[in-house]
């Protein structure tokens, strides 16, 4: 008699099915912050922008030393996915690390972009940051509700972590690039 846990009727499966909560949430996050920002009337004011000369200064560059971590993401995802000869035991710990300080660091940019700005729809680069940063928001959410689910599918971090990737360099190029070249580096 076999045992159940053993029996290749009945071995573990990965699905795609244990994603719909994750992904769900995602989704609903990009959809009430893409509904916030465009119902709530923005206010025009920056808060607490301590060093900066600017909300506009302030935002480039919290989002490039996020973007700048998220490259260090993506080196040590593809290290330690044995894509890239980098080896050490310091590499998960620093690629969580890394995370985390790049997804704090987006935090009160967002928050700007929300309160002050709003989601605006005027003009295809403003159009392109509102919904990426709706996006963003949303597959990192899926992300970290996937982490744990040891039985998802074995693309389920690599996508996710693809696209957080992708949509937090396009909030880069439409905001933090455009400050820069159309404004000059500022502090």
């Amino acid at each position: 008699m076999s045992d159940i846990r053993t029996s290749p009727h009945h071995a573990p499966r990965t699905s795609a099915a244990t994603l719909l909560v994750p992904l769900l949430a995602g989704g609903l996050v990009a959809v009430a912050l893409g509904v916030y920002g465009k119902m709530h009337t923005p206010t025009g004011y920056a808060i607490g922008v301590a060093g900066f000369s600017g909300p506009l200064a302030m935002k480039a560059w919290l989002t490039t030393a996020a973007a700048l971590l998220a490259v260090f993401q993506l080196v040590t995802a593809l290290a330690m996915w044995g894509k890239i000869p980098l080896q050490g035991e310091w590499l998960p710990s620093a690629h969580r690390w890394s995370g985390r300080i790049a997804f704090i660091l987006t935090v009160p940019v967002a928050f700007h972009c929300l309160y002050s700005l709003g989601a605006q729809f005027d003009t295809p680069r403003v159009i392109i940051h509102s919904l990426l940063g709706c996006f963003f928001y949303g597959v990192f959410t899926a992300k970290m509700l996937a982490l744990p689910k040891r039985d998802a599918p074995g693309w389920t971090l690599p996508v996710l972590g693809g696209l957080a990737f992708t949509a937090l360099i396009g909030l880069w190029l439409t905001s933090a690039y455009w400050f820069f070249t159309t404004f000059g580096i500022k502090f």
